[in-house]
């Protein structure tokens, strides 16, 4: 008998009724059926496995691509007081085996790991033991070579059939095409399967695109006119950076946030950001994986995406609240020709991943046959200067490896510290004595770590300061005087990247085992930038019936909000257009701007206009870039 699935969703969400098709989801699954489930972002897709295991004896396997977003899927759950453990990488094996061994005895309801671990030995005997209720597997498009994160190592998932053979499945997925959904039931071998489809129509997001010359006036303007909370997409950290600082000196509060920063700054700035007290996020796509924020109220793409379906993942992040919102894409001419450049033209082929793979191994100094398991820093830009290789390509070339399973690529910034105290006992408390300010500190790292007196300690700078309510660069000053002072001896070694080698080094043959899915892969990258650009370039399909028709959802009911929609009409003639510009010139002068909010006109229309009122020496401008008539 199961526990009743509303009070559970009452208990610990605290919400009274499901959601769209959540509740039939939930019954099929406690009926022991295989399940597919198809929501959009912000659906309530985890609400589907994590209510229903609750619900029955026993834990649920959760397969998940990424570390970030099963790190924040455990902390949810605890917060709820819900058991749940996370194998994500870098566990030790004494540590792997303990974590299992909860999961056997210790009363846990969740187990999440990613697919790289269904390759482990000790994993598959331990979950073959366990009393497992269900299997969910996360971001199940992962399974498609067609999808937009093919991950192969996904495809180790329908090995749980084999372990457990009568444990439901239930995927779950906010991006699929019917293309990609026919892999996803093949691949897990869903049979047989009750796919349960929620709309994807997102009514209460208003998609745009705007296209402009003058991006940066243009996103103040959206800025000015939609309040509340948003966050901006960009491609790379450095306008992530320069963006955030032009709204700062706008008067509008802005971080940024990238792959690159330490872990205390990730959660200071977007702990500023959920509380409000920031309110626009400027960011690359590192940033909104499994964060919960529901009132969103604009989502800006200052840059193109690779694909439509990281568009309408990263678009679907507004309004989650079910409140009118707005999503909106900032375009150039020039915009389409980075886009294929940055994505299309830096594609690697089966020769320069296997260059690159080559010269990864010779600056870790790995020999053949040889494989060395523990994370190493990797300080990418210096690898592409010391071999002279394009730096988009390069990291192309390495993700292909990653989603094929020969590395594990971790863009989080890494940060290894160690100390080491050599001065005597009497040294450090003579130290110690004369340093009053600075002792408890040191005392703190002395009986957090216990042979840090005898040999070279890695020490937790994140972990130190929470404990001792001091900051890390505070901490890193006093490390450094410890070792001005021949107290001790600090290093500090920083990377934005981390690199695991997971199969032992064979050179070209280790490549030509998935030849061909590279060149499948850049097919399409291919197809995913031509109908994101056709998107883009879309002049009369509403936007909202466009996007859930590549989605596979067929519709001819017209949002009404978007900017095909409520396309103003064209004034009758050029004519017209100059005659009003004249008529408004005639009270006092306008800049270009002014002309364009006032009359709603469109802004490369009006800008050809005001060009043949100067050639024809009608209009004049004066020093602040305003238009007079003559």
């Amino acid at each position: 008998m199961h526990k009743d699935t509303t009070s559970i969703l009452k208990q610990f969400w605290g919400h009274d009724n499901f959601r769209g098709s959540q509740k039939e989801i939930i019954d099929n699954v406690l009926s022991g059926k295989d399940v597919l489930a198809l929501m959009p972002t912000g659906g309530g897709k985890s609400i589907c496995y994590q209510v229903p295991s609750i619900a029955m004896e026993g834990i649920c396997i959760v397969v998940s691509p990424l570390v970030a977003l099963i790190q924040d899927q455990v902390a949810q759950l605890r917060k709820r007081n819900i058991k749940a453990i996370a194998l994500t990488g870098g566990i030790p094996p004494d540590e792997l085996n303990n974590l299992l061994d909860n999961c056997l005895y210790g009363n846990y309801k969740f187990l999440y790991l990613s697919p790289e671990r269904l390759q482990q030995t000790i994993v598959k005997e331990r979950i073959q033991q366990m009393n497992v209720n269900l299997i969910a597997i996360d971001e199940a498009h992962c399974i498609s070579q067609w999808g937009n994160d093919f991950r192969p190592a996904y495809l180790e998932c329908s090995i749980l059939k084999e372990l457990i053979p009568d444990t439901p499945i239930i995927a779950l997925t906010a991006t699929a095409t019917p293309r990609v959904v026919d892999d996803i039931v093949e691949n897990l071998e869903l049979d047989p399967v009750n796919i349960f489809k929620d709309s994807f129509s997102r009514f209460n997001i208003n998609f745009r695109v705007k296209h402009s010359e003058d991006k940066l006036y243009q996103i103040k303007k959206y800025m000015d006119k939609v309040p509340g909370s948003a966050i901006v997409y960009v491609r790379s950290r450095k306008m992530s950076i320069s963006l955030a600082n032009f709204l700062i000196k706008n008067g509008i509060s802005a971080a940024f946030f990238h792959g690159g920063i330490s872990k205390s700054d990730k959660e200071d700035k977007l702990n500023l950001w959920l509380s409000g007290k920031v309110r626009v996020m400027v960011a690359t796509n590192a940033f909104g994986m499994g964060v919960d924020k529901p009132d969103v109220r604009l989502v800006v793409h200052y840059q193109i995406p690779d694909s439509l379906e990281s568009y309408f993942q990263e678009a679907g992040r507004a309004g989650r609240d079910g409140k009118p919102s707005t999503a909106i894409i900032i375009t150039s001419k020039e915009d389409e020709d980075k886009a294929k450049q940055q994505f299309l033209s830096s594609l690697p082929d089966v020769a320069f991943v296997k260059n690159v793979y080559s010269k990864l191994n010779n600056y870790f100094q790995i020999s053949y046959g040889e494989l060395i398991s523990e994370p190493l820093a990797f300080k990418f830009n210096e690898f592409c200067k010391q071999y002279a290789f394009n730096p988009n390509m390069t990291f192309n070339a390495i993700r292909i490896l990653d989603q094929n399973s020969v590395l594990s690529l971790s863009e989080n910034f890494k940060e290894k510290t160690t100390l080491q105290f050599v001065a005597s006992k009497s040294e450090i408390f003579n130290y110690l004595d004369k340093n009053r300010k600075t002792a408890p500190i040191i005392q703190t790292i002395l009986r957090t770590y216990g042979g840090i007196t005898e040999y070279e300690t890695k020490i937790n700078l994140y972990m130190l300061s929470k404990k001792t309510g001091t900051s890390e660069e505070r901490l890193k000053q006093i490390l450094e005087q410890l070792t001005d002072d021949n107290i001790a001896e600090y290093q500090n070694n920083t990377s934005d990247l981390e690199i695991t080698f997971l199969v032992p080094r064979e050179d070209d043959h280790t490549i030509n085992l998935f030849a061909k899915k590279i060149k499948d892969f850049n097919q399409v990258k291919q197809n995913n930038m031509a109908t994101m650009l056709g998107y883009i370039s879309n002049k009369k399909v509403c936007r909202s019936i466009y996007l859930l028709n590549y989605f596979g959802e067929k519709t001819a009911e017209k949002c009404g909000t978007c900017d095909i929609c409520t396309k103003k009409e064209k004034l009758a003639s050029p004519y017209d257009l100059e005659k009003r510009v004249l008529e408004l010139l005639e009270i006092r002068p306008r800049t270009s701007r002014q002309l364009e909010k006032e009359m709603g006109a469109n802004e490369k229309e009006l800008l050809q206009t005001l060009e043949r009122l100067l050639e024809n020496d009608l209009v004049s401008l004066n020093f602040k870039n305003e238009y007079i008539k003559k």
